[in-house]
């Protein structure tokens, strides 16, 4: 039994650091992206350096990484993560694919919420001579922040997900945990104690995301 357990504990370690680096690298690839295409867009939209084009590309290339299935998506991504990890199995290796997978998500979110910023704040800025950079910087960030963790709160939560499902092609944690001790070994057991630690993690997350998010509207 005590055996079993260390097995529950590895497995949930290797979910922690799956979702959190991989959280920490699609911010870093989905943040730049989803400015660009909210301040690439149209005037109507909220747009401060308006490029149709530009904005039109940057879309068809995130909707079409947001329309692979990401087991599928994964397994595309093998030769990639063997050429950065060295390996294209385990907890390390499915970094990868999952911040790349999370990458556009992160991206649309972070266009939507600089988009729900009032017109008029963004005009003010630019009468006082803001720059373009000053604007997204010191305006829009600041006032979309609730919109911003409710969306990285969403994100994290999709990554869970997808955590587990990595699980089916070697890529640790609890969905491995599920799928080769409870499914495979027929340990029902098992499998519902990695299924109510999914569940514990993504409740914990909604949580301190609401109240963040809660916190941040209340102070403006």
């Amino acid at each position: 039994m005590s055996k079993i357990w260390l097995l529950v504990f590895d497995a949930t370690l290797q979910t922690l650091s799956m979702v959190f680096f991989s959280t920490l690298f699609s911010l870093l690839l989905g943040l730049p992206l989803g400015i660009l295409l909210s301040a690439t867009s149209s005037e109507e939209q909220g747009g401060i350096i308006p490029h149709p084009m530009l904005n039109n590309i940057l879309g068809r290339i995130v909707n079409v990484l947001r329309s692979f299935p990401f087991i599928i998506l994964m397994i595309l991504l093998f030769p990639l993560s063997r050429i950065l990890i060295g390996t294209s199995i385990g907890t390390t290796a499915t970094i990868v694919p999952l911040s790349i997978a999370a990458a556009p998500f992160v991206a649309r979110v972070i266009e939507t919420a600089l988009k729900e910023v009032d017109p008029g704040v963004v005009q003010a800025a630019r009468a006082m001579g803001s720059t373009n950079f000053q604007i997204v910087r010191k305006v829009l960030i600041p006032e979309a922040l609730p919109s911003l963790v409710s969306g990285v709160t969403l994100t994290i939560i999709n990554l869970i997900g997808y955590s587990a499902m990595a699980g089916a092609i070697g890529g640790g944690g609890l969905g491995d945990l599920a799928i080769r001790y409870g499914y495979q070994r027929f340990r029902g057991d098992i499998m519902f104690v990695a299924v109510v630690i999914i569940l514990i993690l993504v409740e914990i997350v909604q949580v301190i995301g609401n109240k963040i998010s809660a916190k941040l509207i209340a102070r403006r």
